[in-house]
């Protein structure tokens, strides 16, 4: 194998393996639940305490333009055993301890240096396919976040084997990580100044990628953190057997979470080849349609359940890496990562609102409403991307496949 297909390939097992620590906390909730008695609005906190340090991190990041000034490998690597110490860490504590949302903050901060650094990585290397290659690395941000709930399963929910195992994935990636080439596309970084931040917002075609972007995070990481906990609920009343509507839900929130990885590849070929705005607005239609309709087959019917969850779960991804693919065909190049991180840190800051808003939507309006409120986000994204493929700069997206 040459190159390029050898370090593409090592940067998205690497991705995989990394990724595993977001969610491994939040797919054992249920048995956090169980044995402890923990609330959905403390359980709300080991998620967005990683969104909380993964935010905080790339501002960091952002500021300094540390992802474009620094060797991408080393910043990963470095990264990934720091996050995979901080979530092996968490065997040492009680789960209702604070101790716990500090270790998941810590490695939100950590994520900082995998995710927005690991696509930047990827760009290096994309000819003519920018879609598919950022594609890949989200379908591999995909398989990572939801492989903590097949370790779950697999584990017959054994809580530590998943946050053991998720904390092996990790070391395993940045030793991974640091055989990887830079592709031909680096470019020496520039010398940072402030502005390159504010152009995020000040140039136009930007602001409009990053606004479509934000109405995709709205809905993606809320469906992503609270799907086992309403899959768990819903076949709790349709399963005889306690035991198996655990296993069911836990199997199910993994394929759910994970089919999305299909979505972001397939998506990334359609998008070089039929469009960015094209495929960004018809996968933020259905996946908004999906928040509209899952609440009313709560409690239904487990076999259309589980359809309209992959449906949900191909289409809430399938846009994704083209968001940044956008970004990434509108910048600068010597200003790419920073680009990237700004894009990504504000877009999860989002998500803290909508993750803690679903339980108490929860208490207000019950199951059957609440994930519709997550349509708002895809909704105005539409918009925005609509808006972006009227806009003459729009030319540079796809080489010229808007």
């Amino acid at each position: 194998m040459n190159a390029r297909t050898v370090s593409v390939t090592l940067i998205i097992i690497s991705q995989v393996l990394a990724l595993s620590l977001w969610f491994s906390a939040s797919a054992v909730v249920p048995q956090w639940q169980a044995e402890f008695g923990i609330s959905d609005t403390v359980a709300a906190f080991f998620t967005n305490a990683v969104q909380i340090g993964f935010v905080i991190g790339t501002l960091v990041s952002a500021a300094f333009g540390l992802a474009d000034r620094l060797d991408g490998r080393y910043f990963f690597a470095v990264a990934a055993v720091l996050a995979a110490l901080a979530n092996l860490a968490i065997l040492g504590l009680d789960p209702r301890s604070g101790g716990v949302i500090a270790l998941r903050f810590i490695t939100g901060l950590a994520m900082a240096g995998i995710y927005p650094v690991g696509m930047k990585l990827m760009t290096t290397w994309a000819k003519g396919n920018m879609g598919l290659m950022v594609g890949l690395l989200v379908g591999a941000l995909t398989l990572g976040s939801a492989s903590p709930h097949l370790f779950n399963a697999l584990g017959a929910i054994d809580w530590r084997f998943t946050l053991q195992l998720a904390s092996a994935a990790a070391f395993l990636s940045g030793l991974l990580i640091l055989i990887v080439q830079t592709g031909p596309n680096s470019r020496k970084a520039a010398k940072f100044h402030p502005a390159m931040v504010l152009a995020a917002w000040t140039n136009k075609p930007l602001r409009l990628a990053n606004l479509g972007y934000f109405g995709h995070m709205w809905e993606l990481y809320a469906l992503w953190t609270w799907i086992g906990v309403f899959l768990s609920a819903s076949f709790s009343l349709t399963f005889s057997d306690p035991f198996m509507a655990s296993i069911y839900a836990a199997y199910l929130t993994f394929a759910t979470i994970g089919i999305g990885a299909l979505g972001s590849v397939f998506g990334g070929l359609f998008a070089d080849r039929l469009g960015r705005t094209t495929l960004t607005m018809i996968a933020m239609a259905v996946s908004g349609a999906c928040s509209l309709v899952a609440g009313f087959l709560f409690g239904g019917d487990p076999v259309i359940l589980t359809l309209l969850c992959l449906v949900w779960g191909i289409a809430a991804v399938a846009d994704s890496a083209q968001f940044s693919a956008s970004v990434a065909e509108l910048s600068e190049p010597e200003t790419v990562g920073t680009m990237l991180t700004v894009q990504t840190s504000i877009g999860f800051l989002l998500t803290l609102v909508s993750i803690q808003l679903v339980p108490y939507l929860v208490e207000l309006v019950s199951w059957r409403y609440a994930f519709a409120f997550l349509a708002i986000g895809p909704f105005l994204g539409v918009v925005a991307m609509a808006c972006l493929r009227a806009h003459p700069d729009s030319i540079r997206l796809a080489g010229g496949r808007r």
